[in-house]
């Protein structure tokens, strides 16, 4: 676990993470907890990989409960947080990380697909946020950081649904972070570049070094380094910042 360079600044906070299994969900997961969080893994399918994050925070001296939930359906998301707060305390600091990608041109992506994309990236943030919001502004303070990517800001092709789902979740960032600017609430987004993890480990040696070479800083990043902007944006020290997206992508989307 990386140590923060100013302390720990969350200790005393509660962190839930959405999709904080494996890649960047994971590194966030660290970060915030060695900041001094206690952490919440929310995951969908890995309990295995949800338990050694749980198991890693533990062993630095943290306190974390791994929890399973499909954050895209609203009864679901109800029951974690009641989960989080009955192990942990009330959610301080929320970040929505889960997500999935369907890619495909519009006239062969499947609706369901479509759907799903949306449901994910979209409706989670919305779901999470809404459950969130009245039990920051009862204590006065609260983080709100959702994952965007940058097919939320540049066009690729195949890509409408993750796209259209992603820039939608920027525009919530912004609305949001104007209802809830007067209640000690900051609401952001972090836009990752390619980013090193076990999803990106399969693309072939020739693709990564087409990948690296389209990114002014010539290289992609670690999880690590995601997770530094999220923790930069979820301590008290950002307090005025809000409605903005933080790109942490080695100028990829210059």
């Amino acid at each position: 676990m990386p140590d923060s360079t100013e302390g720990r600044p969350l200790a005393g906070k509660v962190a839930l993470v959405t999709g904080a299994s494996r890649g960047i969900g994971r590194a966030i997961a660290l970060r915030l907890a060695a900041d001094g969080a206690a952490v919440a893994v929310n995951y969908a399918t890995s309990p295995d990989r949800a338990d050694d994050v749980v198991a890693a925070i533990a062993a630095a001296g943290g306190r974390a409960v791994a929890v399973r939930a499909d954050v895209g359906d609203p009864e679901a998301v109800d029951r974690l947080f009641d989960v989080v707060e009955r192990d942990l305390g009330r959610v301080d600091v929320l970040v929505n990380n889960a997500g999935i990608h369907r890619g495909g041109r519009i006239d062969a992506l499947a609706i369901a697909d479509f759907d799903a994309v949306v449901r994910t990236s979209l409706g989670a943030t919305f779901l999470c946020a809404r459950r969130a919001v009245p039990l920051m502004r009862a204590a006065g303070w609260g983080r709100i950081v959702s994952i965007s990517s940058p097919a939320a800001v540049r066009a690729f092709p195949g890509d409408v649904a993750y796209g259209a789902a992603k820039a939608a979740q920027l525009g919530l960032t912004r609305c949001l972070a104007a209802e809830v600017a007067g209640d000690g609430i900051t609401v952001n987004a972090v836009l990752p570049g390619f980013v090193e993890t076990d999803m990106t480990a399969s693309l072939s040696d020739r693709s990564r070094a087409h990948i690296a070479r389209s990114i002014p800083v010539g290289r992609s990043a670690d999880p690590a380094e995601i997770a530094a902007g999220v923790a930069f944006l979820a301590a008290p020290a950002s307090a005025y910042i809000t409605g903005t997206v933080l790109p942490v992508d080695g100028g990829i989307v210059l």
